[in-house]
């Protein structure tokens, strides 16, 4: 007879995270992941009131991992070079986690304080970031969400397979990522006449 591991939300929450980054969101089910786990669906509402909560709970935790992959880019860097390598990690965490960074971005109650917090935390990383560039408040949140643009953009064509042409993605990223960083110096010159 096999010995059941003890059940804790950590693990359901690393299967869950498994499971939809290797089949999609769309795929995962109180079902799948029960049998995944080796345990009985009910066993499961013991920790999750059911997949919308389970969904709510990946969201919030692929919005903390992501604001890690930036944060340990950042370190010890600033200006473009913190740009670059904060964007660089966005990138990776969505090609390393489809799945958990889908989560974060479709399904998320935007009530939950939890949430809220996970997600300043990400805005309040890229400020720090354009703090280097002297950016009135304003303006800096203007670059905030221009940056979140070009990188939830780029990152959903290409896991859509929208990029059809034989180009390099990560070529047409730097290129991308290059004229953002001259607008904030362009921008920069502007605000200080």
């Amino acid at each position: 007879m096999s010995r059941r591991m003890k059940l804790e939300l950590s693990i359901i929450l690393k299967k869950a995270t498994d499971i939809i980054d290797k089949q999609g969101l769309d795929q995962l089910s109180i079902g799948l992941l029960a049998e995944k786990l080796d345990v009985r669906p009910p066993s499961l509402y013991n920790h999750l009131d059911g997949l919308h909560e389970l969904r709510q709970k990946l969201a919030i935790q692929g919005v903390k991992k992501l604001n890690e992959y930036m944060l340990q880019a950042a370190v010890g860097r600033s200006g473009d070079d913190a740009i670059r390598a904060i964007s660089k990690a966005y990138i990776q965490f969505v090609r390393e986690h489809p799945g958990l960074y889908d989560a974060s971005t479709r399904f998320p109650d935007s009530n939950d304080q939890e949430l809220q917090q996970a997600q300043r935390s990400v805005v309040q990383l890229v400020l720090q970031v354009l703090d280097a560039y002297n950016l009135q408040e304003e303006m800096a949140i203007h670059m905030v969400r221009g940056l979140r643009s070009i990188l939830h953009g780029f990152t959903s064509i290409e896991q859509m397979g929208g990029f059809g042409m034989p180009l390099d993605f990560n070529k047409s990223f730097s290129i991308l990522l290059n004229t953002f960083i001259e607008g904030i110096h362009a921008v920069t010159l502007n605000e200080g006449k």
